[in-house]
């Protein structure tokens, strides 16, 4: 098993063609663990030069809101009552410490994401 580190563009494609190959591969065999290394370096090689932005806040909870079918009244036990779920969807309120908390464990959504300063907010 030839495994190099992910340096360039090219090691990329190549590592994602050996990858392809190597999809069907059974878990605890030669083939599987590098297929595991290889996903591995891959994943790393990603994250340093196609960096993914996280979302705005308000806009990740919306997109969980469509995703799941959910109401403004489905928001009031992680956010407040609906004026006050209106105001965070409408960009005239922040998120609070404990509505971000609320969210994160009753929709799924990253903490990371929900923290972040929404641009939208008036200042």
């Amino acid at each position: 098993m030839e495994i190099k580190p992910i340096k360039n563009d090219a090691d990329y494609r190549a590592a994602l063609q050996e990858v392809e190959a190597l999809m069907l591969a059974a878990p605890d065999t030669a083939e599987g663990e590098k297929l595991d290394v290889l996903v591995t370096l891959i994943e790393a090689y990603e994250a340093k030069h196609f960096p993914m932005e996280l979302p705005d806040p308000v806009e990740a909870i919306k997109f969980e809101m469509e995703r799941k079918s959910l109401s403004v009244k489905d928001l009031e036990p992680m956010i407040g009552k609906s004026n006050r779920v209106y105001e965070i969807l409408n960009y005239k309120r922040s998120l609070t410490l404990n509505m971000i908390w609320r969210l994160h464990e009753g929709l799924g959504i990253p903490a990371e994401s929900l923290i972040k300063p929404s641009a939208k907010l008036p200042t």
